[in-house]
């Protein structure tokens, strides 16, 4: 029961809330972005799979330019991910324009990260049972982890994530993300990879 209906609704009810309570924060990371992304846009949109595979549109906020060189090649990542753009993956702003597909029904606040569409081939049956739910901001491979972890350990803890989905259990991941952010634990600043971040 939770899973199918009270998750949907409390999902709603805390993302409004929260986009309000953000919304001076969201304001000011919107100023900076427009400012120092030298015309490269505030908001990045990728497609992901969601429930049951269902492609989306994810978004977050940009945190690199579109510079390129001068045979019009983009230039390597590290050069173009900015200083305001480091701090906010650092601190997982970047993540906060999601709140946006969870008000869209898109995605959960707790779930599986979503990932690139090219690598739904590759799971194996077992992983492939991550898209049994909607793919969340954050979720229990990433409180357990997050970068620090093997991909294959990643997907294991999606899986019981699915087996095991509970409001206590969201409100556990919550608390421990809430946790980690303030602490800036297992977080790297990559710039580009398998999640496709930019």
């Amino acid at each position: 029961m939770y899973k199918c209906f009270w998750k949907l609704i409390i999902d709603f009810i805390l993302s409004l809330l929260i986009l309000a309570i953000l919304f001076p924060i969201l304001l000011v990371v919107i100023m900076c972005l427009y400012f120092s992304d030298k015309d490269a846009g505030i908001f990045f949109y990728q497609e992901r799979p969601g429930k049951d595979g269902k492609i989306f549109k994810v978004i977050k906020f940009k945190t690199m330019t579109d510079e390129r060189d001068i045979e019009g090649n983009l230039l390597p990542n590290e050069q173009r991910v900015t200083s305001i753009g480091r701090f906010i993956r650092s601190t997982s702003i970047d993540e906060l324009p999601q709140l946006f597909n969870v008000l869209k029904g898109d995605m959960s606040l707790i779930g599986p990260r979503p990932l690139l569409p090219r690598y739904l081939e590759l799971y194996n049956s077992e992983q492939a049972r991550r898209h049994d739910v909607r793919p969340g901001i954050t979720g229990w491979a990433q409180v357990n982890g997050r970068n620090a972890i093997s991909w294959t350990r990643k997907f294991e803890l999606d899986v019981w994530y699915v087996d095991h989905c509970s409001f206590l259990l969201d409100v556990k991941i919550i608390l421990l993300t809430i946790k980690n952010v303030l602490q800036r634990k297992n977080v790297v600043i990559s710039t580009g990879g398998f999640d496709g971040t930019n």
